[in-house]
């Protein structure tokens, strides 16, 4: 089974069986808080907004913080891609799209990322006579190229507002918007709906919140949710199953070929390749897998503890210039 269908497959299961859960009435909670009976794990975000606005240590919201530092260390952001079920519509999205649009978002990306490789490829080419006072052709490590940064993480932002506006009203008020307890919420509107005739004003504004997050807010993953950038202040120490480039493997690195399909395929717009030019970092990666499953020469993998990359000869797309064998850091 691909990695992506089983992610599916998953994070349906998961959802399928709090659904069941929530609908029977049993104490196992949802995804922003469960467990059973008095043992319960809380969303890290709602747990910390909690104490904020109760300006309480409370011992549960804090030992679920600590779990949720150290899952995040172990397997980075994977709750997003294996288990949140706001990724899990994203993809029935994606799947009741026609294949014209498909095809064209698919085109888009790929010329996107196809140019950027294309850029960092030119500009390893060495200008001729230009020499450094090492004997290095100007341009053959690219490093005297301008660089292009991501762009400025508006997660933060978010995920300060929200705890500020804890402060100020007195209880977590991104749980009200949250999209994964939306979710849920939509399907308990929608069972008392049909299944008691308790129907509310929520059976329309629920699902209607939802829906504008999704539709309208399409980069809410990497550039909205605060719970994504309270694991990314942790992941950014995670050393585990992070991928990794095997130089002499990679296409752009062993052949000059452009490539970047791990780029490509990444939901969370991280460019492995070149992190530069990535909306975001290996910081946020999901452990999805997906670039390694699309590598075309297997050059990426996830190993148990990530060391240095592995440094591989680049050649330079230019049969006059074969004698070059610039390093690529």
């Amino acid at each position: 089974m691909k990695t992506k269908n089983l992610r599916t497959l998953i994070a349906a299961a998961v959802f399928g069986v709090m659904t069941i859960g929530l609908v029977a009435g049993v104490s196992t909670g949802t995804l922003s808080g469960f467990g059973w009976d008095t043992i319960a794990a809380l969303c890290p975000l709602g747990a910390l907004g909690t104490m904020i606005a109760t300006k309480t240590m409370i011992p549960r919201a804090v030992i679920s913080l600590v779990i949720m530092a150290a899952l995040v260390l172990l397997v980075g952001r994977a709750f997003c891609a294996w288990l949140c079920p706001t990724t899990l519509i994203y993809r029935i999205r994606d799947y009741f799209r026609s294949p014209k649009k498909r095809k064209v978002l698919a085109e888009q990306k790929n010329a996107e990322i196809k140019a950027i490789s294309q850029q960092e490829l030119d500009s390893l080419k060495p200008a001729k006579g230009a020499k450094d006072a090492k004997g290095h052709a100007c341009g053959a490590c690219g490093k005297c190229q301008p660089v292009k940064h991501g762009k400025l993480d508006s997660r933060h932002a978010v995920l300060g507002g929200a705890l500020l506006s804890t402060a100020v009203f007195g209880f977590p008020v991104f749980c009200l918007v949250c999209p994964v307890g939306l979710t849920f919420a939509t399907v308990l509107v929608l069972w008392r709906a049909f299944s008691a005739g308790d129907a509310t004003i929520g059976i329309i504004l629920i699902p209607a919140m939802l829906i504008i997050e999704i539709v309208f807010l399409r980069k809410w993953c990497t550039r909205f949710c605060p719970l994504s950038a309270l694991m990314n202040l942790v992941g950014r120490f995670s050393r585990t199953f992070v991928p990794v480039i095997d130089d002499e493997k990679c296409l752009e690195t062993a052949k000059g070929a452009s490539c970047s399909k791990c780029a490509e395929v990444c939901q969370f717009d991280i460019n492995l390749r070149h992190p530069d030019f990535g909306e975001l970092t290996t910081a946020d990666c999901t452990r999805c897998r997906a670039c390694v499953d699309a590598c075309p020469t297997r050059a990426i993998t996830m190993p148990l503890l990530a060391g240095k990359k592995a440094k591989g000869t680049v050649v330079v797309a230019d049969p006059a210039l074969e004698d070059l064998e610039p390093k690529l850091d």
